[in-house]
């Protein structure tokens, strides 16, 4: 998934999507870039997708200097769902750029999840909304996606974020991520409405990406959710080219 101000605001994946050209035309003004990555989980809007064990992901995206892009990105799933669904394959594109130093990115979404049963109704897809301004000491963002048929044929869904990125001296970084998950079907999806948050650690090393990641919602487990919401450390290591 790329890494721009709107997509996936789950900070635990965010160090995973960085955008480096390592193609470019200067006839059509375009850039290709490629990454892949691991993660102790995957964690997306604080809630785990690979049953809390280790998940390989990695994509592909074009982009324009116009602000146009698209790209491609997949993960390994697992939603102790029988093994229906054992992959992710996100497709997304948008535009951004920037307007009195304020970036604003609008884009599209579509998360599907070959091999898992139509009747499941995983397939769905959102649009994304999201500016953020850079105050040099720090940069925040804040987004909201919006999907009419969210995960599991659950209704409507919005998702709202802020999302502050702090540099640190010797290749560091801070960033602290706030969200909040509105679903019109709770039944259906499995949780109600909630709350997710993180921290995390970024370091840069001979060109790869490392992080260290405090993730957690307000969800109470078993109650609410059966597995997966609570409190965790993901550790990741990501490439790009």
């Amino acid at each position: 998934m790329k890494k721009k101000i709107i997509a996936y605001t789950a900070l635990a994946t965010a160090f995973l999507y960085p955008v480096h050209s390592f193609a470019a035309s200067d006839d059509f003004d375009v850039e290709l870039s490629a990454n892949i990555g691991f993660v102790t989980e995957y964690s997306f809007r604080g809630i785990a997708q690979s049953d809390e064990h280790p998940a390989v992901q990695g994509g592909f995206d074009i982009s324009h200097d116009s602000g146009l892009y698209a790209g491609i990105w997949g993960s390994n799933v697992d939603f102790n769902d029988s093994d229906e669904a054992n992959v992710e394959i996100d497709f997304y594109a948008g535009y951004g750029n920037a307007f009195h130093d304020i970036n604003y990115d609008i884009g599209v979404i579509y998360y599907a999840y070959p091999g898992a049963d139509s009747s499941l109704n995983y397939d769905f897809w959102e649009g994304s909304l999201a500016v953020g301004y850079d105050f040099e000491i720090f940069s925040a963002s804040a987004s909201v996606n919006y999907s009419p048929e969210y995960f599991g044929d659950s209704g409507d869904a919005q998702y709202y974020a802020l999302n502050v990125d702090v540099p640190l001296p010797h290749d560091f970084s801070l960033s602290g991520h706030v969200g909040y998950q509105e679903i019109d079907d709770n039944a259906a999806f499995g949780v109600p409405d909630y709350t997710d948050w993180s921290v995390g650690l970024g370091y840069t090393y001979a060109g790869f990406d490392l992080s260290l990641q405090y993730v957690d919602t307000d969800l109470d487990e078993p109650s609410e959710c059966a597995d997966g919401c609570d409190s965790r450390v993901i550790f990741g290591i990501s490439r790009s080219f």
